[in-house]
C-alpha cells in the first residue's frame, strides 16, 4: 500500500511505500513517516515548492541490483540508494503559465528507491547507525532529485558539503561521519540518469 504524507504546507508530498515482503519487513521494520518527512524537508530547502511531488520506495537487495543493472548498467550487486529524476526541483509549469504553478497539475520531481538490508550492513562503518544510515540515504537521494551529483571530486565535496550542513539544520546529523574519503572508494560512475550509490 502507497500513503501520501502531506507535510508542511510549504512542502513537496511525499508519497512512500515498503515493497519488500512481509518476511523482510518484519526483520527489519523501519518508519517511513519520518523518511518522507525528511525528504519533503530537503526538497523545500533545495527551492521545490508545495505543488510538488515526489516518492520514497524501500525495496529489497535483488529489486534494487535489478534496477541498478538496468538504469545504470550495474553488476548484478545490490547497491543503496538509486534517484530517479522525473520533472526535476523546478515547476515545470512556472515559465508556461500553465495550472501547474496553482498546484492544479501533476508535477513529480522524482522517485527514491533505498534498500534497508544494504543499509544495515553498511551503517556502523558508514553513518554509525541504521537511522542515521537511512537518513543520510534519503538526504542524499534528494539531492540527487534536485541535481546534485558526485561524479567528480569538486562536485562530491560540495555535495557532502550540502548533506553536512542539511542533516544538521534538520535535526538527523550521522552519529558517525560519513565523509571521509575512505567511504568513497566504491563510488559508481553517477554521471548518468538515474542516480545511484551514496558512496
Amino acid at each position: 500500500m502507497t500513503h501520501l504524507v502531506a507535510s508542511i504546507a510549504d512542502h513537496p508530498a511525499v508519497a512512500r511505500r515498503d515493497a519488500r515482503d512481509a518476511a523482510a519487513i518484519s526483520a527489519l521494520p523501519v518508519e517511513l513517516d519520518p523518511l518522507a518527512a525528511l525528504l519533503a524537508a530537503v526538497l523545500a530547502a533545495e527551492g521545490v515548492g508545495a505543488a510538488a511531488e515526489a516518492t520514497l520506495q524501500l525495496v529489497s537487495p535483488a529489486t534494487i541490483a535489478e534496477l541498478k543493472a538496468v538504469h545504470l548498467d550495474g553488476d548484478g550487486n545490490p547497491t543503496d540508494v538509486l534517484s530517479f529524476p522525473i520533472d526535476g526541483p523546478d515547476d515545470p509549469g512556472s515559465d508556461t503559465g500553465s495550472d501547474l504553478d496553482t498546484g492544479a497539475g501533476e508535477w513529480v520531481v522524482g522517485d527514491i528507491v533505498v534498500c534497508p538490508e544494504v543499509a544495515a550492513a553498511q551503517a556502523v562503518g558508514h553513518a554509525g547507525d541504521l537511522d542515521s544510515e537511512l537518513s543520510l540515504l534519503v538526504v542524499h537521494g534528494g539531492l540527487h532529485l534536485c541535481g546534485w551529483d558526485h561524479a567528480d571530486p569538486e562536485q562530491r565535496s560540495a555535495m557532502w558539503d550540502r548533506e553536512r550542513e542539511l542533516m544538521a539544520a534538520l535535526g538527523c546529523a550521522p552519529s558517525r561521519d560519513p565523509w571521509t574519503e575512505s567511504d568513497d572508494a566504491d563510488a559508481p560512475d553517477a554521471g548518468a540518469a538515474p542516480m545511484g550509490g551514496r558512496r
